[in-house]
């Protein structure tokens, strides 16, 4: 494009330099035949260049563009002046099919930039992912749901505790560890160390490392219950409440699942639910009516004191 404008500019400076000398009266014929051949020359490639611009099929798509001029009957001026006006009548033509090319390629530049920028943002957006919903709870799960008002089983994830002062550091510390052939249940005991030493929030983090690890220990039961016990000391039944549900979902015939509901309704009653807490102690009294009567009897008392579960 740039070479075929360079050419234009060339022959527009010599046909120029032609008609001023033919003004003053000088005949050119062999100059005039020399700008003749190279106008035509342009011609061609301003066709070919308007061919790879509207492409056709048979080359009758486009009608001529440019065409030579026609000859004239009648008299007119010296043949000097006439050559000089026709070529300076299609350098024109020249000059305004060049700038209709121009404009026409720069049409398409930006129409090609446009497509490129809407397939990028189509291709930067994702669809989002489908939500299933929720599936719906069990009809076992009703009357669990009912001692809790429908707190889940699994426990909230918690911010990690703040650092503790170095005397405490220490104090704990001098609790040892148990280092024994079972790991497991090595594991349970320096929690029931740190929390019968009342180090609740060392003793909660011993412990769900212990249930995490050994999730099928013996001791299993006995952790989730001690667990539950650590938030309940640490005055929060309400996070507490959520691990006696789950010690007593997981495994009715645990060691620790009886205890586990009968400390479930002292969280209520703690909480001051006295309906969820009478819903508890009757589901504990009915399911484990030995432990009611025989090894827990003094703590279900005391747990019913206080308590109008006639309603």
């Amino acid at each position: 494009m740039k070479q075929v404008g360079s050419r234009a500019a060339a022959l527009r400076s010599i046909v120029l330099s032609v008609s001023a000398l033919g003004l003053a009266g000088i005949s050119l014929p062999a100059q005039a035949q020399s700008t003749e051949s190279r106008l035509n020359k342009v011609e061609a490639e301003v066709r070919a260049l308007q061919r790879k611009v509207f492409p056709g099929g048979d080359g009758k798509f486009f009608a001529p563009e440019i065409t030579p001029g026609s000859p004239s009957t009648a008299a007119g001026p010296p043949p000097s002046t006439t050559a000089v006006t026709d070529m300076l009548t299609r350098m024109d033509a020249i000059e305004a099919q060049m700038a209709r090319l121009t404009g026409q390629v720069e049409q398409n530049a930006n129409k090609i930039a446009q497509l490129e920028a809407r397939f990028g943002a189509a291709g930067a957006s994702t669809p989002a992912a489908p939500t299933s919903p929720a599936p719906a709870a069990p009809a076992s799960q009703t009357n669990l749901d009912a001692m809790t008002g429908g707190a889940s089983a699994a426990p909230v994830t918690e911010a990690p505790p703040a650092a503790a002062p170095a005397s405490r550091v220490a104090a704990v510390s001098a609790i040892v560890k148990p280092q024994t052939d079972d790991a497991g249940d090595d594991e349970y005991s320096y929690g029931f160390r740190l929390w019968d030493a009342g180090f609740y929030p060392e003793a909660q983090q011993q412990l769900k490392m212990f249930l995490d690890k050994y999730p099928k220990h013996s001791r299993a039961s006995w952790g989730r219950n001690l667990l539950g016990r650590a938030y309940l000391d640490d005055g929060n039944p309400r996070e507490a409440a959520k691990w006696f549900l789950q010690n007593y979902q997981t495994d009715k015939r645990g060691d620790r699942a009886p205890d586990s509901l009968l400390y479930l309704a002292i969280a209520m009653k703690q909480l001051k639910d006295t309906s969820r807490a009478c819903i508890a102690l009757a589901e504990f009294s009915e399911t484990y009516a030995a432990e009611a009567s025989g090894r827990l009897a003094s703590l279900y008392g005391a747990t019913r004191n206080g308590l109008d579960c006639s309603g």
